[in-house]
């Protein structure tokens, strides 16, 4: 950990303001598209429609993203060893996890044509699909590269070419979706386990988060070029950023809850009948 200078590159205005503009475009063009697909859905089924919490959730998704892309956190993030752990928190747990309650695969489903609807359903139950969706991988690509990330000289690698901060952040956004759909998501998930398992899994992330960010205060093993300070104040982020993160799924996974109900006589033999042929 090098306590005088913080990594991270400055781009001219041009390129940067050039950079914000794709992004509200991209922004912008997600959210046109998520709500032309709500309002098909509806015309297709007015009856069942769409839930407008689902729209309002991938609005809200895309709302973070933005405010973690652009200025002034965006371009914070690539000198401000802070900035890079708030846009990480954001990019990485909370935008996820509202976009994912968005359910938008139930939503692409409900709008393809049949056949098409069928392909993404048979790419869901593929064998590759089944073993991405599995929550020690996606626990292992979401939590587990954070130690490759910060303990290694990786982070400082990144952050010392410019497309490293997106690679990055394209990272931390599909291992996060992915960690979010598999544990509390609402879209299909053909390898899902049950909810206890998957509160097993939300349990071992949050004792990884708070290991790395205790680790990350302590400047125990941390590989980071930037002010102590910055460090244990960015830890702080992710110990108390990531918990909040981490709640808000635990709820979202235990409002999916259904108990199965038992029946004491469903599992008692039934009586035979007595035959009216029976000799007395």
């Amino acid at each position: 950990m090098d306590g005088m200078h913080p990594v991270g590159h400055h781009g001219d205005g041009g390129d940067g303001l050039l950079g914000a503009i794709v992004t509200v475009l991209v922004l912008l063009s997600a959210a046109g598209g998520y709500l032309l697909a709500a309002g098909r859905a509806r015309r297709r089924n007015s009856a069942q429609g769409w839930n407008a919490w689902r729209s309002t959730s991938f609005l809200a998704g895309l709302a973070l993203l933005g405010v973690a892309l652009l200025p002034p956190l965006g371009p914070a993030a690539h000198t401000d060893f802070r900035g890079h752990m708030a846009q990480h928190m954001l990019i990485g747990m909370y935008t996820p996890l509202a976009l994912v309650l968005a359910a938008p695969v139930t939503l692409l489903l409900r709008t393809l044509p049949p056949a098409r609807a069928r392909r993404v359903t048979a790419v869901l139950h593929s064998l590759p699909a089944r073993v991405l969706a599995h929550p020690a991988v996606a626990l292992l690509l979401s939590t587990g590269t954070l130690g490759v990330l910060y303990f290694t000289p990786l982070y400082n690698t990144a952050m010392a070419h410019p497309a490293g901060h997106w690679l990055m952040d394209v990272h931390f956004l599909a291992s996060g979706c992915l960690f979010a759909y598999v544990i509390a998501g609402p879209d299909p998930a053909p390898n899902r386990p049950g909810v206890r398992a998957r509160l097993v899994y939300l349990g071992i992330a949050i004792a990884a988060h708070a290991l790395i960010a205790q680790a990350m205060y302590g400047g125990f093993f941390v590989d980071i070029h930037a002010p102590i300070e910055q460090v244990q104040q960015s830890a702080e982020i992710m110990y108390y950023g990531g918990d909040i993160a981490e709640l808000l799924l635990a709820a979202a996974l235990v409002s999916t809850w259904r108990p199965e109900r038992r029946t004491t006589g469903a599992m008692l033999p039934e009586r035979p009948k007595a035959s009216a042929a029976t000799p007395h």
